[in-house]
């Protein structure tokens, strides 16, 4: 991220000709101190960087001296932003070859130190977040919503249900959200009249059309996105409970991260959960995962299952 921070550092101090330390903090989201860090990096690779004290003083390039980064076009510093943040479509896909295209450029563009940077990170560092014996999962229209979520332009999709049924929407695309790798399109939809959120995977046509449309202001999509998680979460645990009492070894407690628990307490060397797994069908999916790491103490109808499983597995192993 670092690397990120250095180069909107230069494509501020190019595009606004004098910033304040304050303001780059500000705009980069870091103290005062870490930008005149990042400045000496720069100034040490080369970078003539001029300050000046006092209410008109600031931060700028010297007189004449470009680093060239205008060539970058809005949508490569988008992409650039985009990896910043971890969003990275990656492979032979149309946002992928963008994202290699705008790093390409960034490359032959920065001083030799950090190109040195660049081409060693590739070579030592290789981020694969494909799962084991499947495939990433595919979302064909990916570069088509992007471009329509940054540019206010309406959309013609066709969604494919979960049943498979596939229905015609007009939307308003309000914003993208990864979670955990998946995708998801918060949109404002004009056949229901209601903001409703789409998983991308499953949009398998994207026309934009030229109509434009404003997000209104009272909308934040981080705001949006933390209140449906919390109203998903709640309506989970009121539709569907199934409290489970687990004993757990502390070394093991990572693992609770991972499920909703309602109540913990320490019992020496261990600790007595009361966690919430939804159903009994659901339960016994997450105690075969966990079989070895926790124990059940109530109900008996789900120690009773794991009893079976552990004797299947003597049987077989003896």
């Amino acid at each position: 991220m670092r690397l990120h921070r250095l180069i909107a550092i230069l494509l501020l101090l190019e595009s606004r000709g004098k910033v304040k330390a304050k303001e780059l903090a500000n705009a980069l989201e870091t103290s005062v101190r870490s930008i005149y860090r990042d400045l000496d990096l720069l100034a040490e690779a080369g970078i003539p960087i001029m300050t000046a004290t006092g209410p008109a003083g600031g931060i700028r390039l010297m007189e004449g001296y470009t680093v060239n980064l205008k060539q970058l076009n809005s949508d490569d510093v988008i992409h650039l932003y985009l990896t910043g943040m971890g969003i990275y479509a990656g492979g032979q896909s149309e946002s992928g070859l963008k994202l290699t295209n705008a790093l390409l450029k960034l490359e032959k563009t920065l001083p030799v130190a950090y190109q040195a940077d660049i081409r060693k990170a590739r070579a030592r560092f290789y981020f694969d977040d494909t799962p084991w014996w499947t495939e990433r999962v595919t979302i064909p229209c990916l570069e088509a919503l992007r471009i329509a979520v940054w540019r206010s332009q309406k959309l013609r999709i066709e969604y494919r249900k979960v049943d498979g049924v596939c229905s015609t929407r007009k939307i308003s695309p309000y914003g993208l959200v990864v979670k955990q790798a998946d995708w998801y399109l918060v949109a404002f939809c004009e056949d229901v009249g209601a903001i409703r959120t789409f998983k991308c995977e499953r949009i398998v046509k994207a026309e934009r059309t030229d109509e434009e449309f404003e997000v209104p202001d009272s909308f934040v999509l981080e705001d949006h996105w933390n209140r449906l998680e919390s109203d998903f979460k709640r309506s989970c645990r009121e539709t569907e409970h199934f409290p489970v009492i687990l004993k757990v070894d502390r070394a093991n407690q990572a693992l609770l991260k991972r499920l909703d628990v309602i109540e913990s307490a320490e019992q020496g060397d261990h600790l007595c959960v009361t966690v919430n797994l939804f159903s009994y069908e659901a339960a016994c999916r997450a105690m075969l995962e966990m079989i070895a790491q926790v124990e059940v103490v109530e109900p008996d109808m789900l120690r009773q299952f794991v009893r079976t499983k552990v004797m299947e597995l003597l049987a077989i192993y003896s």
